[in-house]
């Protein structure tokens, strides 16, 4: 098609788009701007996605091929331009062709008579995969859909942790789009989309999902007045490298985590908040285990459900579980049935209640290395996590049975030609924030997040880091704390081990100017709180 296209991969833009299309050659009318394409059903008519008031109707068109079709006497008016600036805003691709009004209500004309089910099914799947193509684009985690009461849809991306707006619809629109997802792209158990249930689900038809995805995970529950769905987003990165210096951790906790796979037997642990990356960095620990065994150790995992591909080990899903009762019975039955395939190394996606915790130490105990998830605060809080789901805290704070402790959290990157240097934004901020930040690190060059650059899509972000604090536990770790005795045992850790906090590791990385302050302090807490740390220790020295 020789139309202006309205899209190019690198998401550019003409400094106004209709100037622009007046002056490119358009595409000739017909007498019937359907004859090409007679199928095309326009998406700009009554309770389609982007449905017009009758009067922009009469001059603008757009079809679900890709034109938008406005009257040659109207390419200035303002509202063609606030609609087209509306598309631009979602990044979707349309061409413009300039055409007589007859043209434009012709093509209406046609869809009054067409079935409106080619709109409601199968044109919602093209909106879905479309939606799903941008959150890949944008590297979002998630994709939240929220059918409303108020007769509105929102639809978000969660963006390096933050929830961004993209776009409103129609309630009754998020409420197709959401069952489309559910029944017809997503393989599910039940057959309907219920909107007063919470459900699951996964779409991992590869047809259905944009290159670069292993699957997305579907969640759904209701919500007052409405609905709710949430996608999370599985990307395929088994061709990542394995080192997890790559993800942020340090070379010593990289060599700590070194250490943990070379025992052959306990249990290693990685803690952290939803959303902190915890499976990621278990997906690369497992992948680097089979690389550097040469396939010879068999690794099993259980996991409710699969998030990330991990070639070369036997990943056994829990599935058909209705309730949460019968999900916590399915998995402590796959781990008893992983133990029984003769596993070297077994990794448990998550902990979550005491069978599951017993059952893991249970497998650590009997000759297994074990890799597993819980969420924590810290990495000791996970002792303490422990012991509250029920397992004794002589077999806890034994360093034979649990052998490594982690807890993580990221950090988001600041663009490097974007940022800001401290300085010459210090007047706009709390002057005891500058203090603050200025007594942990009083000669470093400080920046905080930019205003945004093409560089970085205008976010002022380009990726997430890892601040982590890493144990390889020993006797007199764990002797301390099995009395109870954990500030000495922290001590110990930090001046014998050559620990490192989550907090100082996010100091250093403030210091190295990659992570804004205070974005850091609503992560991992005031800055200062290290300093003091530090201070006590050298009093104490």
């Amino acid at each position: 098609m020789s139309a202006l296209a309205r899209q190019t991969e690198s998401g550019a833009r003409e400094a106004d788009p209709v100037v622009a299309a007046v002056h490119a050659p358009l595409e000739p009318a017909r007498n019937n701007v359907l004859v090409d394409n007679p199928n095309a059903v326009p998406l700009t008519h009554r309770g389609a996605r982007f449905e017009l008031v009758p009067s922009m109707q009469e001059i603008l068109c757009l079809l679900d091929d890709g034109r938008l079709l406005v009257s040659r006497s109207h390419l200035q008016n303002p509202n063609v331009k606030a609609f087209m600036a509306r598309l631009d805003r979602i990044d979707y691709a349309y061409a413009l062709q300039g055409v007589e009004m007859s043209d434009i209500s012709q093509a209406y004309a046609g869809a009054r008579v067409t079935a409106r089910e080619n709109v409601s099914g199968s044109d919602m799947q093209i909106f879905a995969r479309e939606l799903f193509r941008r959150a890949v684009k944008l590297r979002a985690s998630d994709i939240h859909i929220r059918v409303s009461g108020r007769n509105n849809t929102r639809i978000l991306f969660r963006i390096h942790n933050d929830l961004e707006f993209q776009e409103e619809q129609t309630y009754e629109f998020g409420h197709q789009l959401c069952t489309t997802i559910y029944q017809a792209m997503a393989d599910v158990a039940d057959a309907t989309y219920e909107t007063l249930s919470a459900q699951d689900a996964r779409i991992s038809d590869r047809a259905k999902i944009p290159y670069g995805l292993d699957g997305i995970r579907v969640a759904t529950s209701p919500q007052v007045g409405g609905h709710v769905m949430v996608l999370r987003l599985l990307y395929n990165d088994t061709d990542a490298s394995s080192d997890t210096t790559a993800l942020g951790y340090t070379v010593e906790q990289a060599q700590t985590f070194y250490l943990m796979k070379k025992k052959p037997t306990g249990i290693n642990i990685i803690g952290g908040p939803t959303g902190s990356g915890k499976s990621t960095t278990l997906q690369r620990l497992l992948s680097s285990i089979i690389r550097e065994s040469g396939g010879r150790k068999n690794v099993i995992t259980v996991e409710d459900p699969p998030e990330y591909p991990i070639p070369g080990a036997v990943q056994t899903p829990v599935t058909n579980a209705e309730s949460e009762e019968e999900r916590a019975r399915a998995f402590q039955s796959a781990i008893k049935a992983a133990m029984r395939l003769d596993p070297d190394i077994m990794m448990i996606g998550e902990v979550r209640d005491m069978p599951s915790a017993k059952l893991a130490v249970q497998a650590a105990m009997t000759g297994h290395q074990v890799w597993t998830t819980l969420h924590a605060n810290g990495a000791f809080q996970i002792i303490d996590r422990l012991v509250d789901l029920g397992v004794p805290v002589e077999l806890v704070c034994d360093p034979a049975i649990v052998t490594g402790l982690t807890c993580q959290r990221l950090l988001k990157v600041l663009c490097l030609h974007c940022r800001q240097p401290l300085e010459e934004v210090q007047a706009q901020l709390a002057a005891g924030d500058v203090a603050r930040v200025r007594s942990v690190l009083p000669d470093a060059a400080l920046f905080v997040r930019g205003g945004g650059c093409p560089h970085c899509g205008g976010a002022g972000i380009t990726g997430r880091t890892v601040v982590a604090e890493t144990i390889l536990t020993d006797d007199q770790l764990m002797l301390l704390m099995r009395r109870g005795e954990r500030s000495v045992a922290i001590d110990y850790w930090r001046d014998k081990l050559g620990g490192l906090s989550m907090l100082d590791h996010a100091v250093q990385k403030v210091g190295s100017g990659i992570v804004d302050p205070f974005q850091a302090e609503d992560v991992v807490g005031l800055l200062d709180g290290g300093l003091r740390r530090m201070r006590a220790l050298q009093a104490a020295a």
